[in-house]
């Protein structure tokens, strides 16, 4: 049976609420229909045909429908068909997945408005699309750190016992992020992003101008180390070198040895596992809560199944490492895992994935700049990919755009990684790593902050409500 304007009655309880909703959607779509009916009689009259007219007018009631009970989100897909569009975002793609693998924040600031203003996508799509294009770029940097060393110590370049401090309280803060993003208004997220992201940018150039002068000052130091041995030696004619002719290329070969070994002697293989664990309990307890009714008795009990597995592991480390029984050896004080999940909550609310707040903050804590950006990607490589799962089964991104930006992403990391350890290598200057994370966070304030201002601007014309939103609604 149908309802006026060619709407079933069985498409109207899909509504959400109780059934005075129900009854006062329907009567409402019955003055809408009145509305249409006798506002637009120019339909008919300008030579459509009489079926024309009533598919029209039944899309426009849909439509009105839909909004009036929040039922769900139109999404905009364009078609891929290879152009000018596919070029540049392609482009602009790459280069802020290359900046974000490098500086250890993911790139999503740069990926969200690429795909929504170039590239024609809604913004949920836009975001989601965007995650799956960090979880390319994090995942290929994660293996081309796999087998690096640390810089100084004999440890692997990221430090997992840091990553499983932050990286539970990470994948629980974005789900608590994505639920504050539904509650909390468009321009609220919009001016916190604008602060967050020019302090963090800010602390994070002054911390690159500090390390740079740091390693200008080293440099200076070894070079005149290396004057005075040989003014020394000329002095001795004739007399070989203390390590002998061959020693200096035994060292060399040692150190370079240091600087990559195999995956297998690398990976700390208990702490991985434990990491993997939480990312999969987390995405299960993540799925069934999208799968059940919002609000429901057990929409909140998976919800708070959440907080024991997040807090119980990263409690279990923070212990750890007060009681000595395990250690965060890259340099710096410890941090708190409270931290991580703040990191968490930001990334869910702008729809990031929390590097731009874990990169920085390794940073303070005094953590290497090719530490610093191997674990914060590391980390953020298993709360991407778990929105990238949740997302594909909600069906919130087209398979084929997303495989080609996800390959798009993939090798733009490796090229990025590559390019910048071998200026490093050539240089001797790490602070590169810290710079192009401050210039990936200006240019991200710069691009959301833009667009989230413009988008403002055209809801206060329209005068639309602008405030606090019902997460059950």
């Amino acid at each position: 049976m149908l309802a006026a304007g060619g709407i079933s009655v069985s498409e109207m309880c899909h509504l959400k609420g109780n059934s005075f909703t129900i009854v006062k959607s329907f009567k409402e779509t019955l003055s809408s229909v009145s509305i249409l009916v006798f506002a637009e009689p120019s339909l008919t009259q300008e030579g459509s045909t009489t079926g024309e007219a009533e598919s029209h007018r039944a899309m426009r009631i849909l439509s009105l429908v839909r909004e009036k009970g929040r039922v769900g989100y139109t999404h905009v897909w364009p078609e891929m068909r290879f152009g000018w569009k596919i070029v540049l975002g392609s482009i602009i793609g790459f280069f802020g997945a290359a900046c974000g693998s490098v500086g250890g924040v993911g790139g999503g600031g740069i990926f969200v408005p690429m795909l929504s203003l170039i590239i024609g996508f809604d913004t949920k799509s836009a975001t989601a699309m965007s995650k799956c294009m960090i979880t390319g770029g994090a995942a290929a940097t994660v293996y081309y750190n796999l087998k690096l060393r640390h810089p100084t110590l004999e440890l692997p370049i990221i430090d997992y016992d840091l990553a499983l401090l932050f990286q539970p309280m990470l994948v629980l803060g974005i789900s608590i992020g994505v639920a504050l993003n539904v509650i909390f208004a468009n321009w609220m997220i919009t001016i916190l992003l604008i602060v967050l992201f020019i302090v963090t940018s800010t602390k994070a150039f002054f911390k690159g101008v500090e390390t740079w002068k740091k390693e200008t000052k080293t440099k200076k130091e070894a070079t005149k180390s290396l004057e005075s041995n040989d003014d020394r030696n000329e002095e001795v004619v004739g007399e070989p070198p203390p390590c002998g002719p061959t020693g200096g290329a035994q060292t060399e070969t040692k150190e370079y040895k240091k600087e990559q070994v195999s995956i297998i002697e690398n990976v700390y293989w208990k702490e991985l596992a434990l990491l993997v664990a939480v990312w999969v309990i987390i995405l299960a307890l993540q799925i069934g809560k999208n799968y059940s009714t919002t609000c429901s008795m057990a929409y909140w009990l998976l919800n708070i199944l959440q907080i024991p597995v997040a807090f119980g592991v990263s409690s279990y480390e923070a212990f750890c490492l007060y009681k000595g029984r395990r250690k965060i050896a890259s340099k710096g004080r410890c941090g708190h895992n409270l931290e991580g999940l703040l990191a968490g909550i930001v990334g869910g609310m702008l729809g990031l994935g929390g590097g731009f707040i874990l990169g920085p903050l390794f940073l303070e804590m005094g953590i290497p700049p090719q530490v610093s950006s191997a674990t914060a990607t590391f980390a953020m490589m298993f709360s991407a990919s778990m929105s990238v799962v949740e997302y594909y089964l909600l069906k919130r991104f087209p398979v084929p755009y997303a495989l080609y930006y996800f390959a798009v992403a993939t090798v733009a990391a490796l090229v990025g990684q590559h390019v910048v350890r071998k200026l490093i290598s050539i240089l001797g200057r790490a602070s590169l790593i810290i710079f192009t994370l401050a210039f990936t966070i200006f240019l991200s304030a710069l691009l959301l902050g833009g667009v989230g201002i413009a988008r403002m601007v055209k809801r206060i014309e329209r005068k639309e409500y602008m405030g606090f939103e019902n997460i059950c609604s």
